[in-house]
């Protein structure tokens, strides 16, 4: 997978204790990777990152990613071949309640990412990883390129728009004009998946709803996505800092991780499909339509990730009932009690990579 690139190396993870952090520090374990992470916290209850044992299996730090002079020691001692820069705050309704933590973690976090590495003495491959929320969405049907502008109505995709011209002024400013460090830029969003645990996210109410046997409230049932698992921008990941590794071609550029056009459904589609795995009969058993919307959130906001397609030769790899029969057995497993997330979560990857091969994905076929 991925050329080998990630076996043997060490990969430092910021934001590792979160959702999409637990599965990529999972996956680059597999993959053969020393993994050390760096995290303000536990951000849930329950975690993944806890239920999968995962802290006894790499090497740990707690600090904030505002935290400069920590940042930079860190990164000085360890030394990581990779960063994978997830650290966040990643919740469009916190942002509303804390706006300024908001756009100093997202916007200035990942600035002390970049200025940790700018005089570094060794090669580093290091990923950046904003949202598809960065872009000055007007809710046009078709995708957006990595061309067209940031920006953001709310706090949170503000934030994120700031990252990226921040991100844009240091690549120009330093980082195209060396090859020691190569910076990659990811873009995705709407993602899913077992595992997800944070506040305000429609799979996590769903779930938590269910569990104690109540219908789950929802608030935009026509609001259209397009839904993917966390493994698909995961890959697109790995694929753009293996690609970085090999050539320094694509350093500073930034790509679009999304899923294929037939995967947007509307949240109640993905409700009632969610429900059919779990049995339900009568979707009023399973959730009801509440009228208080207490913050904005896009109608339509989806990607065109040709560019991906062109350079990497990378794609989406499951399908939607894929996806949802993914997201169903994972948080089956945890209601039916199991004592190690991590047996599920790397079954899910084996399956996920063996349909990657048998369907010709190209970093599954190294």
């Amino acid at each position: 997978m991925f050329n080998n690139v990630y076996c043997g190396k060490k990969v430092l993870i910021t934001g590792n204790t979160g959702f999409k952090g637990s599965w990529l520090t999972e996956w680059l374990l597999r993959l053969g990777a020393t993994v050390v992470g760096y995290s303000i916290d536990i951000p849930t209850t329950p975690s993944m990152f806890e239920d999968s044992s995962l802290e006894s299996r790499i090497k740990h730090y707690f600090g904030d990613v505002r935290d400069y002079p920590l940042l930079k020691g860190i990164i000085d001692l360890e030394k990581p071949d990779f960063i994978f820069h997830l650290a966040a705050q990643a919740i469009v309704s916190v942002s509303y309640d804390e706006p300024v933590e908001t756009i100093s973690t997202n916007a200035i976090g990942s600035i002390n990412v970049l200025e940790a590495v700018r005089r570094i003495d060794w090669p580093c491959i290091v990923i950046m990883i904003t949202s598809d929320k960065a872009y000055d969405n007007v809710e046009w049907v078709w995708g957006y390129r990595e061309t067209d502008a940031v920006g953001g109505n709310d706090i949170y995709s503000g934030s994120k728009g700031a990252a990226e011209v921040l991100i844009n002024c240091y690549l120009k400013s330093f980082f195209l004009k060396q090859d020691l460090v190569r910076v990659g830029i990811g873009r995705a969003g709407n993602v899913i998946g077992g595992g997800d645990w944070a506040k305000d996210r429609i799979v996590v109410d769903i779930m938590r709803s269910w569990s104690k046997g109540v219908p789950v409230k929802i608030r935009s049932p026509q609001a259209t996505r397009p839904w993917q698992h966390v493994l698909e921008p995961l890959s697109g990941y790995l694929n753009l800092g293996m690609k970085l590794y090999e050539s320094n071609s694509l350093n500073g550029e930034a790509f679009n991780f999304g899923p294929r056009t037939e995967q947007n459904r509307t949240v109640v589609e993905l409700l009632q499909d969610l429900a059919k795995q779990w049995g339900f009969d009568d979707m009023g058993n399973a959730y009801q339509v509440v009228d208080s919307i207490p913050f904005h959130e896009a109608g339509l906001l989806k990607l065109n990730c040709d560019k991906a397609m062109f350079y990497m030769k990378w794609e989406a790899n499951l399908s939607y009932a894929e996806t949802v029969e993914f997201i169903s057995n994972w948080y089956k497993v945890y209601f039916d009690g199991a004592k190690d997330l991590s047996l599920v979560t790397l079954d899910q990857l084996g399956k996920y990579e063996a349909l990657a091969k048998n369907r010709g994905r190209s970093w599954a076929l190294n």
